[in-house]
């Protein structure tokens, strides 16, 4: 799910509850479940990072779901499919050298996908990182949520995949996927 979909929500406990959002990477040289990511500043400070555990929220395709999909005579209630997972851990903030190497896999990774990729110019990126604070976060458990129409029956299931995999206004074939994945055990 990190892979697929890497904006994420951090939230911690500080004076109260504070939340930030942010790209994450997953760790890959690891062999811990960890992701790398970076606060802007004064984030760092907002969220007091410390020997405390964060909350890492990463949400999948998610859709609403419209009743009119369903088989006639079903619960005519709409819902709404999603998945998502709550990572739990102790952030290690990372030196500057560590941040900066952070902020260039983030770009490399979303430049990646664009017809002329424009990769992060050293310089520039350490002038960059200075307002930043970089983040390693080792996953010490995480919980996931699922809900993909599992309790509706199958041909109300197919029309819910039909319906998002249309061209209509709640359309999201990624959502689909998702919830094909879902309904297939994995």
């Amino acid at each position: 799910m990190i892979r697929e979909n890497p904006w994420a929500t951090l939230v911690s406990q500080a004076d109260g509850l504070v939340a930030s959002h942010y790209p994450i990477l997953l760790d890959t040289e690891s062999d811990e479940l960890a992701i790398y990511t970076h606060v802007g500043k004064p984030d760092d400070e907002v969220h007091a990072f410390g020997s405390d555990e964060v909350l890492l929220i990463v949400a999948g395709p998610h859709g609403y779901i419209s009743p009119s999909w369903y088989v006639p005579g079903t619960t005519p209630a709409p819902t709404w499919n999603f998945s998502v997972a709550h990572c739990y851990g102790v952030p290690e903030l990372l030196d500057a050298q560590q941040n900066l190497a952070v902020l260039t896999r983030l770009v490399a990774h979303f430049e990646r996908h664009v017809e002329h990729p424009l990769y992060l110019d050293q310089e520039i990126g350490a002038r960059i990182a200075r307002g930043t604070v970089g983040i390693r976060l080792p996953i010490t458990r995480f919980i996931c949520k699922v809900k993909m129409s599992r309790d509706k029956d199958a041909v109300s299931r197919a029309q819910v995949l039909e319906q998002l995999r249309g061209d209509g206004p709640y359309a999201s074939p990624a959502l689909a996927d998702d919830m094909e994945r879902a309904l297939a055990g994995g």
